[in-house]
């Protein structure tokens, strides 16, 4: 038997920065970082470079760049790229920024005036080529470097499309994607010309027509020598090309050597041509990873170690200070806290997270430096009076779980997934074809481009592809009736398999449920919980998927009980503004919704109409969060001219509320935070980016931040108000908290419990704010008791 020849060569791998930073920038376009710098190319690249290492596993790597002045080629052409237009500022502004990604590498980098970096990489793998110990990979997304290709010794490790899909041209797949070797493919551009670069070729002469003359005489000068003979006119006529194309070609011979000579790259540029250190030998992963978490790449982080060959944390830089490993538990769980308080744009963070803030693998310490920078600056109080408390609190929630009613889950699995194959079938009858339902891309090419649906202004992914996503599929929904049974498909799958699946396989032994409630989860300060999201159950209100809260149940002799408090965000609003107005709706007690509706629209209060009242809902939420005009029409569901009267009569109606809204935004772009009524802050690096949708969305979030951000403190606050008024009763046996749904407790509580329960705890949620914050806005608490979460009955 053979055995398999071991390839020994050593690989260098050269990167065409061109090609890469201008394929990621355009596939990104609205990448950004925390701090509003744009990103997209530098993900892309980094990216690839990650990419690359894993694919190839480069020993030394090259870096090339093009510089802005003019080369060569322009002294030779003045109209040389003259079609392109003006470099977007936010790439060249990333192209300057990539040198620092690849000095984070340790990848050494060139540019030469006069030349374009195809010329330096061929130059680089013309000489490199000759050491027999040497394979040469370019790693480019332009198809010149193809011409560099040379057997197996130089190849083009290439972006196909986007930033990932990625495939190696050796010279046989060179061949077989374009019908000829590589060394013909600025043969090929003579002929065919670019018009990317504005190299002319001939005109006239098209793709197929120049892959012809080149498969069938090889190179420019073959073709024009074969063109001299009337003898091979036969030859020409078997490939399509007549008297009339011949003649073409001859009065534009000069233009063809031309443009070949254009289009092909230059060996001989003075550059070093010598290999670096070896890529893993310099390249130091800490500050790779600095660099992650300055640019917001924190999702690329754990690839580093992939990266660089490393299969444990420990072998990474373990002398380096920033490079700090310790084992996260309970211990660290101080110091996390703190670690989030100081920014909690850094959500969920890990030990490895404070301690490397902290400068110390010492949990004790660590908290102690971190909380005493939240002192330094004022803002402490969070932290000692409702987060510290909370950690037992929501850990003691956690182990306790909630009971699951097993038989009921198994009843909707059969259902659902009985729905779901026969809408599958349906759809599939409607398409014409097997199509797979959880496929984007076959989705849009049975809507839009066999059944032609969406009209004209179709919407495409970041990826270029058209776009099926939900809001697209609704308006749409009534030109044929497969779009109607995709959308009720992907509900019901989507409670199949988020809630139903991933339940049954998260329930213990005992029967119950215990998702992981995070405390440091968002940015807001609000909780959110994993393993499986209990945030996103289903609603009451949702018809079909309040079924699945059947399946939260009460043990025997027990009941589920559910406070959640009533408009919390629009009393924070009234409490933080002092709007006079908006304030005396809540203290004396009216409907919230039919009191804007009727300054609004200027009706007394006893004429205000479901149609108004829905309409000031939507307003006085949307307001909350920022919405602009032409959000606020779209949820209306009027004109923009409509949208703009109500815009204009609701903070007419209010006017403090407006100034409040408004200084809170103006003072985040001074100060670069926000802060709840209880000094929780959040800050907002994107409030200052000159990328306006950046600027406004940083905007519309500090708006709602000190709102939101003191509904979680109160939320909060009463957690802890309520364990210690239970642990003070003597109830932990009878009442145990078991979750935390946004604005909502449940509790299980012995049934003879109920009413004595229920009072401490609506007593704790209402006091959960200091009167001095309130202004004599009362925190309302509905409670509702039942046997499960869907049967839930309000009683108080």
């Amino acid at each position: 038997m053979a055995t398999k020849k071991v390839d020994t060569r050593e690989t260098v791998a050269l990167l065409d920065m061109h090609a890469i930073l201008h394929r990621a920038y355009h596939a990104l376009p609205d990448f950004a970082s925390a701090k509003g710098e744009p990103t997209g190319a530098l993900y892309g690249l980094v990216s690839m470079i990650m990419k690359m290492a894993t694919d190839i596993r480069p020993d030394y790597v090259i870096a090339c760049y093009d510089l802005p002045q003019k080369t060569h080629r322009h002294e030779a052409y003045d109209d040389y790229k003259a079609g392109r237009s003006a470099m977007d500022n936010d790439l060249s502004v990333q192209i300057e920024r990539s040198r620092s990604v690849l000095d984070a590498f340790a990848i050494p980098y060139h540019a030469i005036p006069g030349f374009e970096a195809d010329d330096l990489l061929g130059t680089f793998a013309h000489e490199l080529k000759k050491n027999e110990g040497l394979r040469v990979v370019i790693v480019s997304g332009d198809m010149d470097t193809m011409q560099l290709v040379d057997k197996d010794k130089v190849v083009v490790y290439t972006l196909k499309k986007g930033i990932t899909d990625t495939m190696i041209y050796d010279e046989k797949a060179v061949v077989a994607r374009y019908g000829f070797k590589p060394t013909l493919v600025a043969d090929f551009k003579g002929l065919r010309g670019d018009p990317s670069d504005n190299i002319i070729g001939v005109r006239g002469v098209g793709e197929k027509t120049a892959t012809s003359l080149i498969t069938e005489f090889g190179s420019i000068e073959s073709i024009y020598k074969a063109l001299e003979n009337p003898k091979n006119d036969a030859r020409f006529d078997s490939i399509g090309v007549k008297e009339r194309m011949r003649g073409i070609l001859r009065e534009n011979a000069e233009e063809a050597a031309f443009s070949k000579a254009l289009a092909t790259i230059r060996l001989d540029a003075q550059v070093p041509v010598e290999l670096p250190p070896r890529w893993r030998d310099a390249a130091d992963p800490a500050r790779v990873e600095a660099l992650l978490d300055e640019l917001s790449f924190r999702s690329l982080r754990p690839r580093v170690r992939a990266c660089f060959g490393y299969d444990d944390a420990a072998a990474i830089s373990a002398d380096t200070p920033k490079e700090i490993e310790v084992v996260d538990d309970e211990k660290w769980d101080l110091a996390k806290v703190a670690y989030w308080l100081i920014d909690s744009n850094h959500t969920h963070p890990a030990a490895r997270d404070a301690a490397k803030e902290a400068g110390t693998t010492d949990p004790e310490k660590a908290y102690e430096i971190l909380r005493s920078r939240l002192v330094e600056r004022g803002d402490a109080r969070v932290l000692d009076e409702i987060e510290v408390p909370l950690i037992p609190v929501v850990r003691e929630m956690c182990a306790t779980g909630v009971a699951i009613d097993m038989d009921a889950l198994e009843g909707l699995r059969v259902e659902y997934s009985a729905r779901v194959e026969s809408l599958q079938n349906r759809i599939r009858e409607y398409a014409g074809e097997d199509v797979n339902v959880n496929s984007p891309k076959q989705l849009g090419d049975i809507l839009f481009k066999k059944l032609g649906l969406g009209g004209a202004k179709l919407k495409k992914t970041a990826g270029g592809a058209l776009s099926t996503k939900e809001s697209e599929l609704e308006r749409m929904k009534d030109e044929h009736p497969i779009v109607p049974l995709i959308l009720e498909y992907r509900e019901i799958q989507k409670l199949l398999s988020t809630y139903v699946e991933a339940i049954m396989s998260k329930v213990s032994e005992d029967g119950r449920l215990r998702a992981t409630f995070m405390q440091t989860g968002t940015t807001t300060g609000r909780m959110s919980s994993r393993d499986p999201n209990l945030q996103n159950l289903p609603s009451q209100n949702d018809t079909e998927g309040v079924t699945i809260r059947h399946a939260f149940v009460a043990p025997q002799g027990k009941k589920l009980v559910a406070f959640d408090y009533s408009q919390i965000e629009l009393r924070i609003a009234a409490m933080l503004s002092g709007d006079e107005d908006f304030v005396s709706v809540f203290t004396q007690g009216k409907d919230i919704h039919a009191a804007v509706a009727s300054r609004v629209f200027g009706v007394p209060e006893a004429e205000v109409s479901k149609e108004m009242r829905r309409q000031a809902k939507v307003i006085n939420f949307g307001i909350l969060y920022g919405m602009g005009v032409n959000a606020l029409k779209d949820n209306l569901g009027t004109g923009r001219a409509e949208a703009q009267t109500f815009y204009e009569g609701y903070f007419a109606a209010y006017p403090t509320l407006a100034g409040y809204l408004e200084k809170t935004k103006s003072d985040a772009a001074k100060t670069g935070y926000t802060q709840t009524a209880l000094g929780r802050r959040r800050y907002f690096p994107a409030i200052l980016s000159k990328i306006p949708y950046l600027r406004a969305s940083a905007e519309r979030m500090a708006i709602n931040a000190p709102i939101q951000g003191t509904a979680a403190d109160v939320i909060k606050a009463a957690m802890v108000s309520i364990d210690k008024e239970i642990k003070r009763l003597g109830w932990e046996g009878r009442a145990r908290m078991i979750l935390q749904i946004h604005d909502e407790l449940v509790f299980e509580v012995e049934e003879d419990a109920v009413e004595a329960v229920s009072a401490a705890v609506v007593s704790a949620m209402e006091s959960a704010l200091p009167s001095d914050i309130t202004r004599g806005v009362p925190l309302s608490v509905n409670a509702s008791v039942g046997d499960t979460l869907a049967t839930l009955v309000k009683f108080r």
